[in-house]
């Protein structure tokens, strides 16, 4: 009966995740360490002296705060001689900081101080790269081409599973040092699907999927800028991966923003029909 069970008695009944939700929020909460994150979401390793200027903190300043996030998972470290190098640990890790980073992007606008300062505003939202997928008004135009060429196509329930299967409750984790992305015999529904048309069209374009992968083939990225979901997840970074090698885009400046070439406009209007104004 409830009449015998004391109202302090809850100690026992305590989610196990909880001190690592807790940990996990404070290495969050500072506001360097978010400075160095979203740095990091351009997919490329940084060195400590580069995470530093660009943070505007002293070496060894930056130098603890970067121990926190590789202990805590959220970062890898790579030395080379002298050298540390440190990068995002993995998929997860970037969808995180990215999800989060969309919940603060509505506030109010600061008008730039400098026309830099304004043109590189201009140029991420034109086009950029979220971790390894494309984003900005570039990452909507891809995904909006695929989906009206019956290519991906959204999916409604974004906790089911594709494979028709009813999806059972997650294990719980411990942290974020764990990597896969999805569970089980079959991919998740997670925002997209790609199609059958799909598949045969990365491979008819020459863009290599890796089936492989435990991540997800198709995942859907709420855009800050465009406050509309890209295309995420393998597809989503195979796509990318291939603009750049193949010349369609071009990293412009320090940051995340690229740029359509004309080479890459030719292509995406080819295979896409996506017309080249809607890039610049």
């Amino acid at each position: 009966m409830l009449g015998d069970v004391s109202i302090t008695d809850t100690g026992n009944h305590r989610d196990a995740r909880a001190p690592g939700l807790a940990a996990l929020a404070g290495l969050l909460a500072d506001e360097t360490r978010a400075v160095c994150l979203l740095a990091l979401l351009d997919g490329r390793a940084w060195t400590a002296g580069e995470l530093a200027r660009h943070a505007g903190v002293a070496p060894s300043t930056l130098s603890e705060h970067l121990g926190k996030l590789v202990a805590g998972g959220l970062l890898a470290e790579e030395r080379q001689g002298r050298h540390r190098y440190v990068r995002l640990a993995d998929t997860r890790v970037a969808q995180l900081v990215e999800d989060l980073a969309v919940q603060v992007a509505p506030r109010p606008a600061h008008r730039p101080r400098t026309l830099r300062a304004a043109s590189a505003g201009s140029a991420m939202a034109r086009g950029r790269t979220c971790y390894d997928h494309l984003a900005g008004r570039l990452g909507i135009a891809v995904t909006d081409a695929l989906t009206a060429h019956g290519l991906l196509s959204a999916v409604s329930e974004p906790g089911g599973r594709t494979d028709g299967a009813e999806a059972g409750p997650a294990a719980p984790s411990a942290g974020l040092s764990a990597s896969p992305e999805s569970s089980g015999s079959g991919e998740r529904a997670t925002g997209f699907l790609l199609t059958e048309a799909g598949l045969r069209w990365f491979e008819g374009s020459g863009i290599a999927l890796d089936r492989a992968t435990r991540r997800p083939l198709a995942r859907a990225c709420l855009d800050w800028t465009e406050r509309r979901p890209h295309l995420a997840g393998a597809a989503g970074a195979a796509l990318c991966r291939h603009a750049l090698d193949a010349g369609w885009c071009v990293r412009i400046g320090s940051e995340r923003a690229v740029k359509v070439t004309a080479a890459g406009e030719q292509a995406l209007a080819e295979l896409l029909g996506i017309d080249a104004g809607t890039l610049r």
